[in-house]
């Protein structure tokens, strides 16, 4: 098992993560002495459908300063009101897994207002991987532990999406078209680091355009799929302009748009602007990187940043690109950037060897430079 960058928190929380990401063997590990309920375990599931106060039952008899791991707590939501319950009288402290955030979205749900943490667990990220890091490996396939785990990371790959449909979507029916939802998922894939147009994609899937925007909601729910918006030139609001998609593994990408191959030049920029980004989420959720994060661009331009790091009225600002070999050209949004208010700090990451400064006070970092930052914290100057 690979050191997983999670922590595990003084009071409750929730570890939200796509299937197969690793939180049971991560919680396994961190909490070895906790009582586990896996509502996987069809048993203990039809008990607590049939029998709600079995749970309290159960945790009753533990003692309470021993930690219970609920996995799969999605799948029974109602047990969110005796976990509260065993929290307020008796300071029991449960870590509560999940693959969605769907059904605890839902009206009457309750999300122990505060008394529980927050907490994502994302594909493995470089850092996790140490010398197992392999970037043609990790963009062909990704890394989500399941996958880079498995003796074959191309069929489990191409298996993991059919979980992904059964498990996640139509066992929770969150979609009353599923060939509809079927047809979406290889077009949303094609637009992945790509600024959303939901009209193109209704026209392509031959849906209505409300329904691709329902679709977009159970992508994030299910979390393989964030939406990250733009960024206002003058920083008083969010510019009303298209968020772009990012798939949480490139992998997933590419097993949805059926490639399975070696990744072409044409896949490499997106797969690893998209690996970047994940990286500075996974980071963030145990660092405080940053509190907000947007891509940039300002008017009537072309000109883009994918990333701009806001905290505590400082912005630093990442681009991403794919050559082995710099260009100027490669710092055009850049430039452009100079005069944002606050920026403290422009960072160019590319897939070349070497790591310099420009004479305008760009820095250009391999990737290797640039997951030591995130390594060491020292990503803000």
């Amino acid at each position: 098992m690979y050191p997983r960058l999670a922590q595990i928190p003084q009071k409750s929380f929730f570890l939200l993560g796509i299937r197969g990401v690793g939180k049971s063997t991560w919680a396994r590990t961190a909490l070895p002495g906790a009582l586990r309920l896996d509502l996987l375990d069809e048993t203990l599931y039809t008990d607590l459908l049939a029998d709600p106060a079995l749970f309290g039952r159960i945790v009753s008899g533990q003692p309470p300063d021993r930690w219970i791991v609920v996995d799969e707590i999605q799948r029974i939501p109602g047990l969110l009101n005796e976990v509260h319950r065993h929290i307020e009288e008796r300071g029991t402290r449960f870590a509560l897994l999940g693959s969605s955030a769907r059904r605890l979205k839902t009206a009457g749900t309750n999300l122990l207002a505060g008394r529980a943490v927050r907490r994502l667990m994302y594909p493995l990220t470089a850092n996790e991987l140490g010398d197992d890091f392999d970037l043609d490996q990790v963009l062909r396939y990704g890394t989500i532990a399941l996958i880079w785990d498995s003796e074959s990371r191309r069929e489990t790959l191409e298996s993991y999406t059919q979980l992904y449909l059964r498990e996640e979507i139509r066992a929770e029916a969150a979609v009353r078209n599923l060939a509809g939802f079927v047809r979406f998922l290889p077009i949303a894939a094609l637009m992945h680091t790509q600024v959303l147009n939901a009209a193109g994609i209704a026209r392509d899937v031959g849906i209505a355009r409300s329904t691709v925007n329902g679709y977009l909601e159970i992508l994030e729910d299910t979390l393989v799929a964030t939406r990250l918006p733009a960024l206002d030139t003058r920083l008083r609001i969010r510019e009303r302009r298209r968020p772009k998609l990012y798939w949480v593994d490139p992998g997933l990408v590419r097993a949805l748009k059926r490639r399975s191959g070696a990744v072409v030049a044409e896949e490499r920029g997106p797969l690893l602007e998209g690996w970047v980004f994940g990286a500075l989420r996974a980071h963030s959720d145990h660092l405080n990187l940053y509190e907000e994060i947007a891509y940039w661009t300002p008017s009537q331009s072309q000109t883009e940043v994918d990333f701009v790091l806001s905290r505590g009225g400082e912005h630093l600002a990442i681009e991403v690109k794919s050559a082995r070999r710099y260009h100027t050209s490669m710092v055009k949004g850049l430039r452009a950037i100079a005069d944002l208010p606050g920026l403290v700090r422009r960072i160019l990451v590319y897939a070349g060897p070497h790591a310099f400064r420009t004479g305008e006070g760009i820095e250009v970092w391999p990737l290797a430079t640039f997951h030591q930052a995130l390594a060491e914290d020292s990503l803000w100057p």
